[in-house]
């Protein structure tokens, strides 16, 4: 439902003023193209996909994505991409859509982001594919996984001949929806703002040492022995394989030393112990022939080792009823089985009631992470925390696609540099109290603010349109009664009531005006005059 039921069926070409896309269902990609609003044309089609779309079962919506002013990448939602040259777009003179790269690239996907570059000399398209795939070794979860599929499309010149061919294919898997995911401009890196990690499959060889790398640390993961106390002594248990006897045991005390060694082998466990012990009152003995039992006994009394060996993290503390209780008891001061137990107190708990609805959201671990084109590891992680990831826009189609955060009751734009390590998310705007706003809009369906940061917005899912403007200078004296100061400044909020009753499936902004698709009909709101 995340990925595919709330997808936006409007596209927005931000390289040039007010352009938009949709694809029909019949497969046409429909362009409306706006200079004037006195001079509305109908939508025209500038192209047709293909396959004949009603026969596929299985197939997700068509998607498309922008990679340049000239160049487009295209979805039929069956599994196959389409990289067209467009010529630059908006005008019937020169816009002619030509196929020059079509390829069946497994399940179907929908296209999350592309970008266009040209690196030594070649030009490249590089196309982030979005699926939702059945994982057959997840029992415990969904039973499904998300994969990002980066995918690189070179154009390669043979004795004249130019043609795209796909230069290099990766993949990143995670178990929950990206919020965020795009290519840097450069084609070097990945970002993405999600809810649960992804990480990049490693090719079948990767695999295999991974796995002998796992299998390595399982083992060390098992204890090499296990502890117990009490008051005055300390026991240990070392099981030794089948066959050994006690002369092949060797084992030293030392007031503050211990080591255990079977015959011919390094030792089984040495070092410093925690605390001083009664090294000639210290004894072992086989169990069983399957373990050796160690016994310690400590030299001050009654105190409680945290450790066996200082320093050492192979064994495992074993803690008997007994002191299971004793300490849950020295605990008890600090809990209450009362949700506020005595709320006169000067700092009551904190009381969950005091929340309101709307400052509750599921996803509040989301983390942003950059990862890198070439070693495909991550380089930067941030933990988003309560910053909850509210929409993205493209502010400057040269650049990465911008994304809001919830920062408190406001809602903050950052616009990605992945040129400037130092610099790499820079804060560009701020909507006053859109965060708090928007968390009480419980239908709501999509956000978008216009690239010159005058105005936010949001649709439901029927209808109603929400318009949040800029703060603006007032012309007459307003005075704020409570504080008795004036007020320099009034952000208006409008509302936009649709006149249909079919669901809304896409919803842009640019600048001046507010585009708004439902299943039959495109509207268009006009927010702001231009110039």
């Amino acid at each position: 439902m995340r990925a595919f039921g709330m997808y936006n069926y409007l596209h927005l070409d931000s390289w040039y003023q007010d352009n938009v896309y949709y694809v029909d269902q019949f497969g046409r990609v429909m362009n409306l193209s706006v200079t004037l609003d006195t001079a509305l044309q109908k939508p025209r089609e500038v192209f047709r996909l293909p396959t004949d779309l009603t026969a596929c079962d299985n197939r997700l919506c068509a998607s498309i994505h922008f990679s340049s002013s000239t160049w487009v990448t295209l979805s039929d939602g069956t599994g196959r991409l389409y990289l067209i040259k467009s010529g630059k777009r908006g005008n019937s003179a020169s816009e002619k859509w030509e196929i020059v790269f079509n390829e069946e690239l497994g399940s179907p996907f929908i296209i999350a982001h592309s970008v266009s570059f040209v690196k030594s000399d070649m030009h490249s398209v590089a196309v982030l594919l979005l699926r939702v795939e059945k994982d057959e070794l997840d029992t415990k979860g969904s039973g499904f996984h998300i994969t990002l599929e980066w995918v690189t499309v070179v154009e390669i010149s043979k004795e004249g001949d130019h043609r795209y061919e796909i230069f290099k294919r990766r993949v990143l898997q995670g178990k929950s929806v990206p919020h965020y995911a795009a290519i840097e401009p450069s084609g070097d890196g990945l970002m993405v703002v999600s809810y649960k990690p992804f990480k990049f499959m490693q090719d079948q060889d990767d695999k295999l040492e991974e796995n002998d790398s796992a299998k390595a640390t399982n083992e060390k993961n098992d204890p090499l022995y296990y502890w117990q106390q009490t008051e005055d002594d300390v026991t240990i248990t070392v099981h030794i394989p089948q066959g050994i006897t006690k002369d092949d045991i060797k084992v030293l005390f030392s007031p503050d030393n211990i080591c255990v060694a079977l015959k011919d082998q390094p030792p089984l466990m040495e070092g410093k112990l925690y605390s001083s012990v009664d090294h000639e009152s210290c004894t072992w003995i086989i169990r069983e022939n399957k373990s050796l039992e160690v016994s310690l006994i400590k030299k001050n009394e009654g105190h409680r080792w945290p450790e066996l060996i200082v320093g050492d993290t192979r064994g495992e503390f074993i803690m008997d009823s007994s002191q299971c209780s004793e300490i849950t008891e020295s605990l008890m001061h600090l809990t209450s089985e009362v949700m506020n137990p005595n709320p006169e107190k000067e700092n009551p708990p904190c009381n969950a009631q005091e929340l309101e609805e709307c400052d509750a959201f599921l996803e509040d671990s989301a983390s942003l992470c950059r990862f890198d084109g070439d070693t495909l590891k991550v380089t930067h992680v941030i933990n988003l925390g309560s910053n909850q990831y509210l929409f993205s826009v493209v502010v400057d189609p040269r650049e990465m696609p911008c994304f809001c955060l919830r920062h408190d009751v406001d809602a903050l734009l950052w616009q990605p540099h992945s040129d400037q390590p130092e610099n790499m998310w820079e804060h560009i705007a701020t909507f006053n109290a859109l965060g708090y706003v928007q968390a009480s809009k419980q239908d709501k369906k999509f956000m978008a603010c216009a690239p010159d940061y005058s105005y936010a917005a949001l649709c439901e899912c029927l209808r109603r349109v929400f318009i949040y403007r800029q703060p603006t200078p007032l012309s007459t004296v307003l005075y704020n009664r409570k504080e008795g100061r004036q007020v320099g400044q009034v952000a208006k909020q409008l509302v936009a009531t649709l006149e249909a009753n079919d669901p809304i499936l896409g919803f842009q902004a640019t600048s001046e005006r507010l585009f708004v698709l439902t299943t039959k009909t495109l509207f268009l709101i006009k927010v702001n005059s231009g110039n």
